[in-house]
């Protein structure tokens, strides 16, 4: 069957010849610049065919390319595969970076588009710098992709609900009495804030507008000194939520009307925005004579900072989830020793299952990674009806998944062995525990970052010459985004922000070893930043690991852990099953006393 991409990357660079552009760049990127995307603006994946979660598509009247990062390598030189787009690896040496590669390719006078409303402000600056000096143009007021889209999904209608404050733990008046008494120490009038997360954040609302993720489509203006205006679709709220918001200062407008209540500010306020969070497309509205404060929205700092009501529920979900992971591993352990035909599907299907049981589920908190032997080393595989693994009774499974509670959202990878394994594997999946609990165990002062830390994980494997090519860790929100700022836990940036680690911020950690063709390797648990020491060189912190599941021993080797590691794997099993057990009975209760026992 012919391929419809070729064909629309045709009609891309028809319009764009229509237009005057020499070049289209389409990020993967929607209004608010999330992660993860609503269909609507999903216009990189209709395009090339690719759907991982990060890349950007670029096509000139001669070229088509994508650029991606490591994580997904394998997965987009399969999809791109016959449609003449490229796969252009990101973060490898000596091959360039899409806006490099712009700058090599296109001429004095040339012209590069974007849709305005799929680029932040700040990566607009950056691009006008690298460009302009090229005699390049850069243009934010062409959507070219919409002019081809026929049949362009429309934006989703899904209703808008509740967080109950049982759950959230501080009122929608708490959190914007916090909002604006920082609001005035930056001296301004008005805030926006577009990022989806903040809003559900500070509003207590929730919604299903993204795959897995909460949250719900809106922009929200704040008056440090009035109201607050959610610019929202009002066929989302029920007029009793209508109500509660008015009598919190909280009015509601169309979706649709945010260049509208923009254009309103005059000379005499003032405008605080995050300009690598707000895209420039919105910002057109506001007039030249509006002063302008850009800073980062003190929401994400407050939410990454999790409250003691956040956390005790935190740890009544970690057990409760931890509980329906043991039920599927046992059931999917029996199934495959009675002989019974199970896939990397079936795995996702037990999951569910399972976690469907338990209190307060919502859903997967993203799409669950089961990937078996070779797909084990594509970090962010996804198995399908038409390309998946069946399991056999040897070798090892990975499996990285997480799910929506209104008490929290967890994010979990364990590695079973289905059977026999081989040295090279125990070897490999044990050298990653050992970073694990390395930086698991880790002591550091007050004001240290992620990335001072990120190099004890890696130790253990750059010891063997080994490495993975993802962050070590990420934020992760509370009945939230899975992966939330503003901290992270990966190698340190050139020009990159060192977010200091406080208590309450949760953080995965999660090392890998991938080896293409053979297995991959990830173990990851979910941890809080809390305090350990005061001594006369400062306040210390220490990590406290939230998640609840035994670790596989059978895929490791013990003899490659030192009695330090081996104490630290002895006593999470025991802290495990002493969480769990009273939630267990009969076969699974005994399937964990077996997987807690000591080494």
């Amino acid at each position: 069957m012919t391929t419809p991409i070729p064909a629309r990357i045709a009609a891309l660079r028809e319009s764009m010849a229509r237009h005057g552009v020499a070049a289209c760049l389409v990020p993967t990127a929607d209004p608010h610049l999330s992660e993860y995307l609503p269909a609507h603006w999903q216009a990189r994946e209709w395009l090339s065919g690719f759907n991982g979660s990060a890349g950007t598509l670029l096509v000139t009247a001669t070229d088509a390319g994508v650029w991606t990062d490591s994580r997904y390598f394998a997965q987009a030189e399969q999809q791109l595969a016959g449609s003449g787009i490229a796969l252009m690896k990101q973060k490898v040496s000596h091959a360039p970076e899409h806006l490099n590669w712009l700058q090599q390719h296109l001429h004095h006078g040339d012209v590069v588009a974007v849709a305005g409303d799929s680029v932040s402000l700040a990566m607009q600056r950056q691009i006008e710098r690298l460009l302009g000096g090229a005699g390049i143009t850069l243009r934010v007021d062409q959507d070219l992709p919409a002019t081809i889209w026929p049949e362009r999904p429309t934006l989703p209608k899904a209703p808008v609900t509740e967080h109950a404050l049982s759950y959230a733990g501080a009122s929608r008046e708490e959190k914007f009495n916090k909002l604006r008494h920082a609001l005035r120490k930056q001296h301004a009038t008005h805030h926006l804030i577009s990022s989806l997360d903040d809003i559900a954040w500070l509003t207590n609302l929730r919604g299903s507008d993204v795959e897995c993720n909460p949250v719900f489509l809106a922009h929200l203006l704040v008056e440090t000194a009035g109201a607050a205006t959610l610019l929202v679709d009002r066929g989302k709220l029920n007029d009793n939520l209508v109500a509660a918001l008015a009598g919190d200062r909280i009015r509601i407008a169309d979706y649709a009307t945010l260049g509208d209540a923009l254009g309103e500010l005059g000379r005499d306020d003032a405008l605080l925005f995050d300009p690598g969070r707000v895209v420039s497309a919105v910002l057109q509205s506001v007039k030249p004579e509006v002063k302008r404060i850009e800073g980062a929205n003190p929401s994400t700092a407050f939410k990454a900072i999790k409250s003691k009501t956040e956390l005790t529920h935190i740890r009544e979900v970690m057990r409760r989830d931890g509980a329906a992971l043991v039920r599927a591993f046992r059931r999917l352990e029996e199934r495959l020793a009675a002989g019974m035909t199970q896939t990397e599907l079936d795995v996702d299907t037990l999951l569910r299952e399972e976690r469907s049981a338990q209190p307060d589920f919502i859903g997967e908190s993203f799409s669950t990674i089961a990937g078996y032997m070779e797909n084990g080393a594509l970090p962010h595989y996804r198995a399908t009806p038409e390309a998946h693994n069946t399991l056999q009774r040897h070798g090892l499974l990975l499996i990285d998944s997480g799910g929506q509670y209104l008490g929290g959202t967890t994010d979990i990878t364990r590695v079973l062995a289905l059977g026999p394994t081989t040295s090279e594997q125990r070897r490999d999946a044990t050298l990653v525990m050992k970073g694990m609990i390395a930086l698991s165990r880790a002591r550091f002062p007050k004001g240290a970052s992620g990335p001072q830390l990120d190099a004890l994980a890696r130790a253990p494997l750059w010891a063997a010459g080994m490495d993975y090519g993802h962050g070590t860790g990420h934020g992760v929100g509370y009945f939230l985004n899975v992966h939330e700022g503003p901290q992270g836990i990966r190698p340190p940036i050139a020009g990159g922000a060192l977010v200091p680690l406080e208590p309450g911020m949760i953080s995965s950690i999660e090392p890998g070893l991938y080896k293409p063709a053979r297995h991959g390797i990830r173990h990851e648990n979910l941890a809080v930043v809390v305090e350990a020491d005061q001594t006369e060189f400062g306040e210390f912190y220490a990590f406290e690991t939230l998640t609840l599941c035994p670790f596989d021993r059978r895929a490791l080797e013990p003899g490659l852990l030192n009695p330090d590691e081996r104490a630290w794997l002895d006593d999470y099993h025991a802290s495990v099953r002493a969480a769990l057990s009273p939630l267990l009975e009969d076969a699974d209760l005994a399937w964990l006393e077996k997987h807690c026992a000591p080494l």
